[in-house]
């Protein structure tokens, strides 16, 4: 295996996602056996920021890129990839020039729904966030997942509620208040990512609300915070580190030399846990 720099430019979108530096772990771990080494920047949900995050990357002359939740355009990535070995994470699509990990996020969500369904919940609602302006098949995994959703609750007749703010604590705290000032509130709330529900966790406890009597929580990710007993967080596990390892595996592969594009889904699997389940 030969390159000019031995180093691979990661970016991420937020460190303080865990999700993220879960990700990022999983791709070292891969490195970790070869003579490459990687280099991580933040790129923030800015495209125009992620863009010179990622050319900055590229002018320190990596032999490959491995962008995790891209909000750039869809031809800037193409071009991307016809001028350096890429892989993209959780970005949906089929692409003609690079490579994509992905998580089945419609199939996670329905898997969601089924189980809060299951738990006799009919007013379930949805944390997400803007789709950036990201439409038709490329778009990132949150959108994704609130096309699952919205499909898995139209198939009972139950009315979808989406409050869309961002993937942070803050904005899972911010859309709970929301849907729990409502008077016809939510006896379930989904969040599209762990971090928000915890945010969603201290929105019902300062309301004076049971978890999960009174209000169900729920999440995607599956973070190591999430199944603290404490916590006991329900989710949905998308496999961080693997999706890493996968990048990983597969840019390495781009830089030996394969063209052809691949593309990765990874299985999502429900994780029962105690803010849905209710004592009997």
């Amino acid at each position: 295996m030969r390159g000019t720099s031995f180093t691979v430019g990661v970016m991420v979108t937020d460190f303080s996602s865990p999700f993220h530096p879960e990700v990022a772990e999983g791709i070292s771990n891969q490195l970790d056996q070869t003579p490459f080494q990687e280099i991580v920047v933040r790129g923030g949900v800015d495209p125009s920021r992620q863009r010179r995050s990622i050319e900055a990357l590229f002018d320190r002359q990596v032999d490959g890129l491995i962008v995790i939740a891209p909000w750039t355009p869809q031809e800037w990535l193409e071009d991307l990839g016809r001028e350096i070995p890429t892989v993209v994470v959780a970005r949906h699509g089929a692409p003609r020039h690079f490579d994509t990990v992905v998580s089945d996020d419609n199939l996670g969500a329905r898997l969601m729904v089924d189980h809060l369904v299951s738990q006799g919940h009919t007013r379930i609602a949805l944390t997400s966030q803007p789709s950036g302006g990201l439409r038709g098949q490329y778009v990132l995994s949150h959108t994704e997942r609130e096309r699952g959703y919205e499909e898995a609750m139209r198939a009972r007749s139950l009315q979808p509620q989406i409050v869309r703010t961002t993937y942070s604590e803050e904005g899972g705290y911010r859309a709970a208040r929301d849907l729990l000032d409502r008077s016809n509130r939510p006896t379930a709330i989904f969040a599209g990512a762990d971090i928000a529900a915890l945010g969603v966790l201290r929105a019902v406890e300062e309301a004076g609300l049971r978890v999960p009597d009174e209000v169900a929580v729920a999440g995607y990710d599956d973070i190591a915070v999430a199944g603290i007993s404490r916590v006991g967080l329900t989710t949905i596990d998308q496999s961080a580190r693997e999706t890493g390892e996968t990048s990983a595996r597969l840019l390495l592969e781009r830089i030996e030399g394969r063209v052809d594009p691949v593309r990765y889904v990874m299985r999502p699997q429900l994780r029962e846990r105690a803010t849905t389940i209710k004592q009997r």
